[in-house]
């Protein structure tokens, strides 16, 4: 079952996404914990590559990526708890993050399965960064939606080995 939402209180500041995926939860979460594997399942197709040997293990640690267009940035690590959470923010390389927030939930289920939640959240975007606000909020369910599902078939090809 997949459910797509957008927060009621600000309808287009937190986007999520979420479905069951027939993976066990610590097969997904090594997929997101380790940005090396980012590129593979990003449903934006907007990242190029992050070095490997970065596997997030703590809130504080940050995270290098490197996007299609060849900016860096450094992601911020707020929420974690392994193979349950993981969030970040991300900032141009050097600089203070923005104010958005990508974010993962995974829930264990019965049967090895997995529900897994995706959340884009620019809340705390100001208003004067217009450019971030416009990109931002092009971001839909349907795209969260995509990163899942690849990240899915990745978890569950991993699971059926």
């Amino acid at each position: 079952m997949t459910h797509v939402t957008e927060q009621d209180q600000q309808p287009d500041a937190v986007v999520t996404a979420s479905r069951e995926v027939a993976a066990s939860a610590e097969e997904i979460f090594a997929l997101i914990a380790d940005p090396a594997q980012q590129p593979r399942w990003d449903g934006n197709d907007n990242l190029a590559e992050a070095a490997p040997g970065q596997r997030v293990r703590a809130v504080g640690d940050v995270f290098v990526m490197t996007n299609l267009g060849g900016g860096v940035r450094d992601n911020h690590v707020v929420a974690f708890a392994e193979g349950r959470e993981i969030a970040w923010t991300p900032a141009p390389h050097g600089e203070r993050p923005p104010g958005h927030r990508w974010g993962w939930t995974l829930e264990p289920l019965a049967a090895g399965r997995t529900r897994v939640t995706h959340e884009y959240d620019f809340s705390a975007l100001p208003a004067e960064q217009e450019k971030r606000l416009a990109k931002a909020r092009q971001m839909t369910p349907e795209k969260l939606l995509a990163s899942i599902d690849r990240l899915a078939r990745l978890a569950e090809e991993v699971e059926g080995t």
